[in-house]
């Protein structure tokens, strides 16, 4: 019964109009001292938001020759990009046959995040001379357009005769009736589509899991090391072969 007359008195705190205005009076103070607690609050998280930045930036200076003499040493092992993106279930279900031999050529990833990095980043594949375009390198580059709404563009693929890959999947996946678990038919297919660069999965899959530790997507499927040198040796040879 009294919590009845508590909470009665809570929705109407008073009889008359002076009353009323006195509570209206002391909820608007309080109302205005949480949002200069709040006021403060987000001032604290906007400067620890750019000074993470900062610390951010520094470290992807720290980082680049580091990623560089990785990639150096990558080099030395055939198909090692090929098999990393296999190896990712995500990216292993837009490729196709021909591509999947395609990124065989693949002998260098890199993604480079903006000065600003909040402005964007860009991936770059580097390709040895292959039998499908004449590109050394393919770049795709996620921005923020002149609107401030993010956007993307990526190197015109220059293929040779015959040998236009997102033709030719699109032909397949419509004679097949092929559906996707992603919004795209192939993976050269989302390299030249800029629809919705706001949520493109395939590239924060390269740029968050990729990129920061390939060595992980090798060994995806891999029990142990032992697992792994096998994997990367029987590619060689077939390289050889």
């Amino acid at each position: 019964m009294a919590t009845n007359k508590k909470m009665k008195k809570l929705e109407d705190p008073g009889s008359g109009d002076g009353n009323e205005s006195h509570y209206d009076l002391e909820i608007q103070k309080t109302l205005e001292e949480i949002d200069g607690c709040q006021n403060q609050i987000d001032g604290l998280n906007e400067k620890a938001s750019d000074e993470i930045l900062e610390v951010e930036k520094k470290y992807n200076k720290l980082r680049k020759p580091y990623f560089q003499k990785r990639n150096d040493i990558i080099k030395r092992i055939p198909n090692f990009w090929v098999i990393a993106f296999v190896n990712n279930k995500k990216i292993a279900e837009i490729l196709e046959e021909e591509e999947e031999d395609a990124l065989r050529y693949l002998n260098k990833l890199e993604v480079e995040e903006f000065e600003d990095i909040k402005s964007g980043y860009r991936i770059n594949f580097y390709f040895d001379e292959n039998p499908y375009f004449e590109n050394d390198v393919l770049t795709k580059e996620f921005h923020l357009g002149s609107t401030g709404d993010p956007a993307s563009q990526s190197t015109v693929i220059r293929w040779k005769e015959g040998a236009d890959l997102t033709k030719k999947s699109k032909n397949k996946n419509q004679s097949k009736g092929r559906k996707r678990t992603l919004s795209h038919r192939s993976f050269f297919d989302w390299f030249t589509d800029h629809g919705d660069p706001s949520s493109d999965e395939i590239a924060e899959l390269i740029k968050d899991d990729m990129w920061p530790n390939p060595l992980q997507m090798v060994k995806a499927k891999s029990q142990n090391k032992q697992d792994a040198r096998q994997q990367l040796l029987q590619v060689a040879r077939d390289i050889k072969k």
